[in-house]
């Protein structure tokens, strides 16, 4: 997977009344998914629950995807920020503990769960999945774990990228085929690839 470099982020009125209504969306979208799902969630739905026309929807956002984007960031950059200060092995090994917490637990792990899906077969989705979401996580998760070998933190088997794609390629599974992800998942995933300096 790929909160350092700034998410990028549609343009929005300055108003206190705007923002109110934008976040009213963004909690129905994530509200109405966790729900019904990808599938049935509509912007119409969304207008209804957020309380807003559904033309304030589609002059703030061009779809339902954008709109989950824009709720996976801010949720992310809350409750899943990618470590920035001196990386260290146990807090990367706190890091992916939380983000298998974030998909099991979090609202927003669902969002990114049925964005991954629909990613598959959806080649607008998955542009604008990887611009605005996975790629800019991906490189504050590179620079953690780049950090952290130079620090000695740390001693990869792989390169950066097959090593960020090998300890969250498994929890994301778990999460996509709905199985519970095992207690000792991710000690095992950083003990095995990581092979952190044992103090």
């Amino acid at each position: 997977m790929s909160a350092a470099s700034p998410q990028p982020r549609r343009p929005r009125s300055g108003s206190r009344r705007d923002e109110t209504a934008r976040l009213a969306v963004l909690h129905a979208a994530d509200d109405l998914l966790a729900e019904h799902g990808f599938g049935a969630l509509t912007v119409e739905a969304i207008a209804r629950r957020a309380g807003v026309a559904k033309q304030t929807i589609y002059r703030w956002w061009p779809s339902k995807v954008e709109i989950l984007l824009d709720t996976l960031i801010e949720d992310s950059d809350k409750h899943l920020p990618v470590p920035t200060e001196k990386p260290t092995a146990e807090s990367i090994r706190g890091y992916l503990h939380d983000f298998a917490r974030f998909l099991t637990s979090d609202p927003a792990g669902k969002v990114l769960l049925a964005l991954i899906a629909e990613a598959q077969h959806d080649p607008d989705t998955a542009k604008s999945f990887h611009k605005r979401y996975l790629g800019p996580r991906r490189e504050q998760e590179r620079e953690m774990f780049t950090r952290g070998t130079d620090a000695g933190e740390v001693s990869p088997r792989l390169g950066p990228d097959a090593t960020i794609d090998a300890l969250i390629g498994p929890i994301v599974y778990c999460g996509l085929t709905g199985s519970s992800i095992p207690s000792g998942l991710v000690d095992t995933l950083v003990e095995d690839l990581l092979r952190p300096r044992s103090n």
